[in-house]
């Protein structure tokens, strides 16, 4: 193709047109971008018309996937977002910025498969060399929706799949998707004319977007007298914070009176800046927060009834993270974990963020937990039944007598939250499997004093799984051992067989080094040794999910981790609640291709050798 067009706009509005010929889709904050395919060539490029391949060399094994499962429907032009993805609705743009920003090749490999991106499609304009872009846009996303369809690739974003495109759905409920945008803290919606053909590079009214604003109270720190910027600071740790600069959302009144309010009590001044001490508030709209920032700031009142303290990093972060409307949060103030200075509301909030990352290792299992009913000041105890007064959203699945909860969404999550759960315990299979659904190694020692032969035990199995060609992935278990993961495909090994498999890995540990390693299931014959519990790989069984929270008086998570960080210097204290989202904002989810692993495992080989071996 000669010439990529330039992308169609939409226009920013605040609110839903009228009318039933709308159709409806969620914004997801990436870079937007074309992507053409034909039988040699492709070309990914940017909305300023600039290459994105050497950024995202994902786009290169897309290509080559594309023309397999569609050679007949060539060339190809989408339009999508490219974005790396958080959740089935939200993109994360901070990890889009850190791969768009990196130059050499290593650094951008190893952010890949740390954190893979997705293109997301969201319309077609070229099919088998045919412009479609003036045909109606309903009829365009049939076509589109076929060709993921004759492709058997899902019709909505999946975050985990191992599959570069991603189909974007459409919505005839505005509503519906709205609900959507603010329980995944989507970027926004866009709202788009059935009828509307695709004009190139024109902002054109016959696409709105409409963003998701969060809002937090603020109070000003500075005024720039050159570009007319203030300096919002916020109250956090105790400190002041600098939380960013804002100059929109001013009315011209608003603007001159703040400025004179500025100058009038002044701290300081230099030759560009005013300083001020924090009292005055004032409520602002933002996008979200990029690196601590507010992203796309706007002014939007001020907040005479507050004082500058009121301000706090706690309260937006409540703002950020909004919680289900089906959910009241109760004595959010409560203390969990003291040692840690951890509250219920911190747990929560947590909760509410790692959610895309812990609800799919939740998804249709049997779920335990145990609530701690005072956090760290009082007894816990063990739930499997579902109680009476759950709310009538809560999905359960009925086993051997026991009506188990089923938490396969946010609302669930955030309800066994305020239950104060802490602890959430599954089993090895869901409630469609046959059989496991993975492996799972559980690596014991006496004591977090002795964490160090978890470590030796966990690299000296990486090196045998590594030779037998299998993906495994680790984690704390958010006490005082590891866990290795070995995912299977779903319905195709019992209990019996992977036993065979656990069993000889677990001899293979004691023959190895049986002064550090043992099988005894007596605690009080271990001594110092590491247990390696392959028995308890079993039906009915169950192990911490990833990402679960554990009643200890440290606050840990049981954390997926990357095997590099396997070394000496792992302890499990790195890892509490209050540390774990801005780990993932920094390295990623160490468990990004868990469930794509599942069905690329060499597994049934390796049984067959073990049943014909002596």
């Amino acid at each position: 193709m000669n010439k990529i067009p330039k992308p169609m706009l939409p226009t920013l509005t605040t609110e839903f047109p009228k009318g039933n010929e709308w159709a409806y889709e969620i914004k997801y904050d990436g870079f937007r971008a074309m992507f053409y395919i034909d039988e040699h060539n492709f070309h990914l490029i940017s909305r300023n018309g600039l290459s994105l391949t050497e950024q995202f060399p994902e786009a290169e094994e897309a290509a080559v996937f594309a023309r397999d499962i569609w050679k007949n429907e060539l060339p190809i032009l989408f339009d999508g977002e490219l974005c790396i993805l958080e959740s089935s609705h939200k993109a994360n743009f901070e990890d889009i910025q850190l791969r768009g920003r990196l130059k050499t090749k290593d650094k951008i490999i190893a952010q890949m498969n740390r954190k893979k991106a997705h293109y997301c499609v969201f319309d077609l304009l070229i099919l088998k060399n045919k412009q479609i872009s003036q045909l109606p846009y309903q009829e365009r996303k049939n076509e589109l929706r076929r060709l993921f369809e004759d492709g058997e690739l899902p019709t909505e974003v999946q975050p985990h799949s191992s599959v570069f495109f991603q189909y974007i759905k459409e919505y005839t409920d505005k509503e519906e998707v709205w609900k959507l945008a603010e329980r995944f803290d989507a970027e926004g919606v866009i709202v788009k004319l059935v009828t509307s053909k695709w004009e190139e590079g024109k902002r054109t009214t016959q696409w709105y977007k409409i963003k998701n604003w969060k809002e937090g109270s603020f109070f000003v720190l500075a005024y720039e007298k050159k570009n007319g910027f203030f300096h919002l600071g916020i109250l956090r740790n105790q400190e002041v914070f600098s939380a960013g600069l804002v100059s929109h959302g001013f009315s011209s009144e608003e603007r001159d009176a703040l400025i004179q309010v500025i100058k009038a009590n002044k701290k300081s001044e230099n030759q560009d800046i005013i300083f001020v001490e924090p009292s005055i508030c004032m409520d602002i709209l933002f996008l979200e927060l990029y690196k601590d920032q507010v992203r796309q700031p706007s002014f939007k009142q001020f907040r005479f009834d507050l004082k500058w303290e009121d301000c706090t990093w706690e309260k937006l972060q409540q703002s950020i993270h909004p919680i289900p409307e089906e959910i009241t949060i109760t004595h959010p103030d409560k203390p969990l974990w003291p040692k840690k200075n951890i509250d219920k509301q911190t747990y929560i909030i947590y909760l509410r963020s790692i959610a895309p990352y812990l609800l799919p290792f939740l998804e249709n299992r049997l779920l335990t937990v145990i609530r701690y009913p005072h956090g760290m000041l009082g007894d816990p105890f063990y739930q499997k039944n579902c109680p009476d007064y759950a709310p009538e959203f809560i999905q359960t699945s009925r086993s051997e007598g026991i009506n188990y909860i089923v938490c396969n969404n946010i609302e669930t999550l955030m309800w066994l939250g305020n239950q104060l759960a802490f602890e959430f315990h599954i089993p090895f299979q869901t409630i469609h499997s046959n059989g496991p659904s993975e492996i799972v190694f559980d690596l014991d020692p006496p004591s977090r004093d002795y964490f160090f032969l978890a470590v030796k035990a966990a690299l000296m199995m990486k090196e045998v799984f590594d030779g037998l060609k299998l993906q495994t992935f680790v984690k704390t278990s958010g006490n005082k051992g590891l866990q290795i993961y070995v995912p299977l495909p779903e319905n195709t090994f019992s209990y019996d067989e992977t036993r065979k498999f656990t069993e000889f890995i677990a001899h293979y540990l004691i023959t190895k080094d049986p002064d550090h390693f043992t099988i005894e299931r007596l605690k009080k014959n271990r001594g110092t040794k590491l247990y390696v519990d392959y028995i308890q790989h079993a039906e009915g069984k169950t192990i911490i999910s990833p990402y679960s929270a554990r009643g200890n008086e440290d606050g840990l998570v049981a954390t997926p981790l990357y095997w590099d960080e396997v070394t000496e210097e792992l302890t499990p204290e790195l890892f509490p609640v209050d540390k774990m989202v801005d780990r993932i904002k920094q390295v990623g989810d160490p468990f990004q291709d868990f469930f794509k692993a599942k069905d690329t495992q060499p597994f049934q080989d390796i049984l067959e050798f073990l049943t014909r071996a002596p």
